[in-house]
């Protein structure tokens, strides 16, 4: 079993909650709300714009320009590729993508992305590596499920979304794991441990981002804005 297998057997129980999550299994049955889109939008834009800071920084630990290629590539991806899932769950909210940016994190992203940005910063090149991970695995089996239970055709209003993940990105998940086993061959047991509890870490945070998303989760304590005279 490599080291990759072995993470995902053991992230095996929150891989299965989140493919039962109510907004995962929303986006099979097209039963998701309005604001649930909305919120999860705003949030996600946000998210893959510190994916992106957190991929650069990766960058700057590179030895070798092959690594440096699967980083850059990815921040393409995301600035060219990834807006089609956002644009396909605002279509169906009947707004434009451009009202759901620049908005403030909810908790549960908030939480996310300081996790991934401390790794980035304190951390190996292979505990960034296991830190992102999870993003895309996760997306890749939910893409994948969702092809083979619904089979959407076009009249399904998440037809595109599901589409996107379910074949795009199995490569890049293939890349990153091949990274991920090849930097824990060299490593120590006490780094290896390490990739390990930020893998299961950012899985958890997978969940609670699909949470955050069908609750619309708000901080507890509502601020007005400051008033400038």
């Amino acid at each position: 079993m490599s080291f990759t297998q072995e993470l995902r057997r053991q992230a095996d129980g929150i891989f299965q909650a989140i493919f039962e999550h109510p907004f995962v299994r929303g986006i099979a049955e097209g039963s998701l709300t309005r604001g649930q889109l909305i919120h999860y939008v705003k949030q996600d834009f946000e998210y893959l714009n510190a994916y992106m800071r957190i991929y650069g920084i990766a960058i700057s630990k590179c030895t070798n320009r092959e690594d440096m290629a699967v980083f850059n590539e990815q921040i393409s991806f995301i600035l060219h590729s990834e807006v089609h899932p956002h644009q396909n769950f605002c279509a169906v909210a009947g707004v434009s993508y451009e009202e759901l940016q620049g908005y403030p994190l909810a908790p549960s992203a908030h939480h996310y992305i300081r996790h991934m940005l401390t790794v980035a910063h304190e951390g190996s090149l292979g505990e960034i590596l296991a830190v992102l991970l999870p993003c895309m695995w996760t997306y890749a089996e939910i893409g994948r499920r969702l092809l083979d239970e619904v089979k959407p055709d076009e009249s399904h209003p998440f037809y595109e979304w599901m589409g996107f993940y379910g074949d795009q990105l199995d490569d890049t998940t293939l890349k990153f794991r091949e990274r991920v086993d090849a930097w824990a061959e060299g490593a120590t047991a006490a780094e290896r441990e390490r990739m390990i509890e930020h893998f299961i870490l950012s899985c958890q945070l997978e969940y609670k981002f699909w949470d955050m998303a069908y609750n619309q989760e708000e901080w507890p304590v509502q601020m007005q804005a400051a008033v400038l005279e």
